[in-house]
């Protein structure tokens, strides 16, 4: 049961079964060594799970921290903080919609969405299939796939790809000025001409990887293909558009690395036999210490246990490709 150790230099789990951290133990029994643990909702009453919960607004979302600084801007930032939030519930703590602060959030998501299908609100009045496709990928994990409303974000994202099979923000499509476009009151369509950006594809297919029907689409495939072709080099827009972009990483997963590319593949039908992936996977096990961790670039660094939980998530990952 244990082969994918066999293809690292070093065992990754010494410093995962000697943390001290309830939720990173429980997952790595759980998903790594295969034992049987405590039911789920255990987690759920962890202390800084409770805290986030407290944090939680009568209307479901989470106020973004300098909200009286964005009170005039047309982005929504409340809604960007619900969806780094949730994110915390749902990946580290295993939060479902069987817990109503759960239900409270997906409900105010969903009244963000419009009639097209995509959550509007990220880019102002602007297209985003990226944090649309990402806020998805927690919905689902949280128990929401059979909803009739993430069936229709998935009928707008298949809607929105460029001519090539991927996609991009349809702004950056148009017009580069960021502040010039989320200003305006039209939502500008995709120039579908352009390049796919790899960082916008990388996102957008978490979602159709965490769908049991929609993971399996032709199209899908099709797209996890391009983001392959991809690895290491430069994205065809500014947004993180450096190589360097593709070693720097974050958990739960925000932009596209190349760990959560390798997460996604690895649930998309790609296997070792694909040189991308198997590209993918050797320099990954190259980037390994002696210590069993990862020499990455880690994000979002407020979390002391960050390195752990991309530990996890690489132990995850080479488990489904080598077990």
């Amino acid at each position: 049961m244990e082969g994918w150790k066999e293809q690292l230099n070093y065992d990754p789990l010494v410093p995962l079964i000697s943390s001290k951290n309830k939720a990173i133990l429980y997952f790595t029994k759980r998903d790594i060594l295969e034992k049987e643990v405590e039911p789920l909702e255990t987690l759920w009453n962890l202390p800084l799970a409770t805290k986030i919960i407290k944090q939680q607004q009568e209307d479901g979302y989470w106020r973004y921290p300098a909200w009286k600084s964005k009170l005039n801007e047309p982005e929504n930032y409340n809604l960007l903080e619900t969806y780094r939030q949730l994110g915390f519930l749902v990946e580290k703590y295993g939060f479902t919609k069987k817990h109503y602060a759960i239900n409270k959030a997906a409900e105010y998501i969903f009244s963000c969405q419009t009639d097209e299908g995509d959550i509007r609100g990220f880019y102002g009045t602007q297209y985003s299939p990226n944090y649309t496709a990402a806020i998805t990928e927690l919905l689902i994990k949280a128990g929401y796939e059979k909803d009739r409303r993430i069936e229709k974000i998935f009928e707008w994202l298949l809607s929105m790809r460029q001519e090539d099979g991927g996609w991009a923000i349809a702004m950056r499509t148009n017009k580069d000025k960021y502040l010039e476009v989320v200003n305006n009151s039209i939502s500008f369509e995709p120039n579908r001409g352009k390049p796919f950006s790899h960082m916008v594809t990388g996102i957008v297919l978490r979602a159709f990887a965490a769908h049991s029907k929609y993971k399996k689409n032709e199209a899908v495939k099709a797209a996890g293909e391009l983001l392959t072709s991809r690895f290491f080099k430069p994205d065809k827009y500014a947004d993180r558009r450096s190589v360097e972009y593709w070693t720097k990483v974050s958990f739960p997963f925000w932009w596209t690395d190349i760990v959560s590319s390798l997460d996604s593949l690895s649930y998309l039908g790609f296997t070792t036999s694909h040189p991308q992936t198997k590209l993918a996977l050797e320099t990954l096990r190259d980037k390994q210490s002696e210590s069993g961790m990862w020499d990455l670039k880690l994000l979002k660094t407020k979390d002391q246990n960050l390195s752990l939980w991309i530990n996890l998530a690489i132990c995850r990952i080479f488990k489904r490709f080598y077990a």
